[in-house]
């Protein structure tokens, strides 16, 4: 009886759910404008770069590198991670970091702009300990990855809601 109370609860809830128009949050789809895609970059091997052609793909894109007539471009204008200290100790030793990780990016087809310059930031912090070098190092790389990949995931939106 109660196995059926709870199957009958969560049916309950789905339906709800689905009557207010909630759905998961999935994958952006692209205007078709957007098959294609130039992305042009300084450094193609950023945390930011690499997870905006893996999230372009992931919606239905085919990503270039090389600038094409009739193909909308991403000129990613600035990418940049930095750090600073937040907090130090009574010994004067760091006791706790922010990391900032921005992206300017403006997107253009046929030397119109689309979305003119944009600029992303965003920031977490973290504690740090000495004594354990290594894992902070470790914590701050993945930090970093995550900042950059959310920034990417922002970018991918705001494509999927332009009317090229």
């Amino acid at each position: 009886m109660n196995r059926r109370a709870y199957l009958l609860g969560a049916l309950w809830l789905l339906s709800l759910l689905g009557a207010c128009g909630f759905h998961l949050q999935g994958v952006s789809r692209l205007p078709a404008a957007f098959a294609t895609t130039v992305v042009l970059t300084d450094d193609r091997y950023s945390e930011f770069s690499q997870a905006l052609v893996r999230g372009l793909e992931q919606s239905g894109s085919r990503v270039l590198h090389t600038d094409q007539a009739g193909v909308p471009v991403i000129d990613v204008l600035e990418d940049k991670t930095e750090q600073r200290v937040l907090s130090i100790s009574a010994s004067n030793l760091p006791t706790e970091y922010e990391v900032f990780y921005s992206v300017r990016y403006r997107v253009r087809l046929d030397g119109k702009e689309l979305l003119s310059p944009q600029v992303l930031r965003l920031s977490k912090d973290y504690s740090f300990n000495e004594n354990a070098v290594l894992a902070k190092d470790e914590e701050q790389q993945l930090i970093r990855r995550g900042l950059a990949q959310e920034l990417a995931t922002v970018v991918v939106r705001r494509l999927a809601a332009l009317t090229p």
